[in-house]
């Protein structure tokens, strides 16, 4: 069904079409609006303009009816969000495949550097994008690919006909570009991948192997003396951790005990994704208070916290059967935890449901990177976690026009705009490239 706004809109123009002037002249045919070309798409059920943002002309809010399973259509369909900001037909157009739900309605880096459109589609059963009771099972990257690509299609043939779209993502949204470039490798006409991870495992190994070697020496010791430091402190920590529990209202799954040990084995991890200083990591002398500020400024509550863990369930239902992420090791730990055994995330599950880790899908991906996949760029920053499992590049990578640029000692906020100038033009260059074929 349309929205009601739309029906109205309908109904005027059936009233107005229908009738003749006094001269029996018939009305002057007047241009399509862009509102109801977008209106005019089969699975478009509703529709909204919006109040306009950065440098377009025009900005929608559109939700797209799509099949829970696209391979089974008698699981029946949920609404998926996409926002539109519209420029003009003949600009390219930025496609922002987002891992998550969708931030802002506002122009990327890519789309604001080209003064593109821009087509934000947010990912399947983040927000209100889902079913009202889902299927965790059809939460897939080859549902998701196929979803960006209906949509994709869609404000294509409504909108932009002649013009290229480039699809880009950040993260799990970088996964989410990869995913859909394997599946769909001629549905845009490049892509630009930040920051995002190829893992092949649900505990990939690797990025304990990265965060033994990242930066220096010096730095590696005082976040783990920092880490001995607050497990010193564990009681003292727990009580304040308790306080901000009743204060805030935060729970968790497993207890506040065991949120605090994952808080400090999470330490090194964030500290090296989001860039903290290590001039300011406390040292012995600090107060209690003290460090448990820097530990959850860090950290923060967010990603175990139980409400929060509910809101990103699918990303850790994602990450659990299909992309994998991370685990913690306790061996440095073991006189605290009383193991040696790896902390994982099986406890993020769904409640009463989980999965076996499938690592087919990330490899068909790496094999179609290695030998198949054209005209990707891809964005990493060196001393970002995620990094430790960053797409590597094949020897014939360049021939199809597969890069990789490393921003020196950047994070998990690398963005074009984060190198030198002399690279941000060769980066661009290549994207000109691409828009120009």
């Amino acid at each position: 069904m349309k929205s009601i706004r739309y029906h109205y809109f309908l109904i005027f123009v059936l009233l107005f079409v229908g009738c003749k002037t006094s001269t029996n002249v018939e009305p002057t045919l007047k241009e399509v609006s862009n509102f109801e070309k977008l209106a005019s798409i089969e699975n478009v059920v509703s529709i909204e303009k919006r109040a306009v943002v950065s440098h377009f002309d025009e900005n929608y809010e559109l939700w797209f009816e799509q099949p829970i399973d696209h391979n089974d259509l008698t699981k029946g369909t949920f609404k998926q969000r996409v926002f539109l900001g519209f420029e003009n037909p003949q600009q390219p157009v930025i496609v922002e495949l987002n891992g998550y739900g969708i931030g802002s309605e506002k122009a990327g880096e890519l789309a604001t550097h080209y003064n593109a459109n821009q087509i934000s589609i947010e990912h399947r059963y983040f927000n209100n994008s889902r079913p009202e009771d889902i299927d965790w099972n059809t939460l897939t990257i080859e549902n998701a690919a196929k979803d960006q690509a209906a949509i994709i299609n869609a404000i294509r043939n409504a909108l932009y006909p002649n013009a290229k779209f480039i699809s880009t993502g950040i993260s799990k949204g970088c996964q989410t570009v990869m995913a859909h470039r394997y599946y769909f490798p001629k549905n845009v006409d490049g892509c630009v991948c930040y920051v995002g991870p190829l893992n092949f495992d649900r505990e990939d190994e690797r990025i304990f192997k990265f965060l033994r070697n990242v930066g220096t020496e010096e730095d590696r010791t005082k976040i783990k003396n920092f880490q001995e430091l607050s497990f010193k402190n564990r009681e003292a920590l727990l009580e304040i951790l308790k306080a901000k529990a009743a204060e805030k209202e935060m729970s968790w799954e497993f207890g506040a005990e065991k949120a605090l040990e994952y808080s400090i084995l999470e330490y090194p991890f964030a500290h090296w994704q989001w860039g903290t200083k290590a001039e300011d990591i406390p040292t012995e002398s600090a107060t209690v208070e003290a460090i448990y500020d820097h530990l959850f400024d860090v950290v923060g509550y967010g990603f175990f916290e139980e409400s929060s863990v509910e809101d990103l369930q699918p990303y850790f239902w994602a990450a659990l059967t299909q992309q994998g992420i991370y685990g913690y090791e306790t061996m440095p730990f073991e006189k605290h935890l009383n193991t040696d055994e790896i902390y994982t995330f099986d406890w993020a599950f769904p409640e009463n449901i989980s999965k076996p880790f499938d690592p087919k899908p990330m490899q068909n991906i790496k094999a179609f990177l290695d030998t198949k996949a054209e005209k990707m760029l891809f964005i990493y920053g060196e001393y970002d976690a995620w990094s430790a499992t960053a797409v590597e590049l094949s020897e014939s990578a360049e021939k199809r026009e597969l890069f990789k640029f490393v921003n020196p000692q950047g994070d998990h906020r690398t963005r074009i705009k984060s190198f030198d100038v002399s690279e941000q033009q060769q980066i661009y260059k290549i994207i000109d490239s691409w828009l120009k074929e």
